[in-house]
């Protein structure tokens, strides 16, 4: 089954870590903030291979990688 990525954006906390990490540049910090007022991480999905990558780094636990139900 393929799998893809899901965000918690109410953790995230724009430090950046995924961004500088995705190898396909599939993250961005966006203009919207969350609730705790900072600019969250956005997804290009089209670009997005579900390596993990950002999920390794992330101190704050904004990814998860789950089954891709559409496929």
């Amino acid at each position: 089954m393929a799998k893809k990525l899901a965000l918690q954006t109410e953790r995230c906390k724009s430090c950046g870590y995924c961004v500088a990490q995705c190898p396909k540049q599939a993250l961005s910090v966006g203009g919207k903030l969350n609730q705790a007022g900072h600019k969250h991480v956005v997804l290009d999905a089209d670009r997005c291979i579900a390596c993990g990558m950002c999920y390794s780094v992330c101190p704050d636990y904004v990814f998860s990688i789950v089954d891709d139900e559409a496929k």
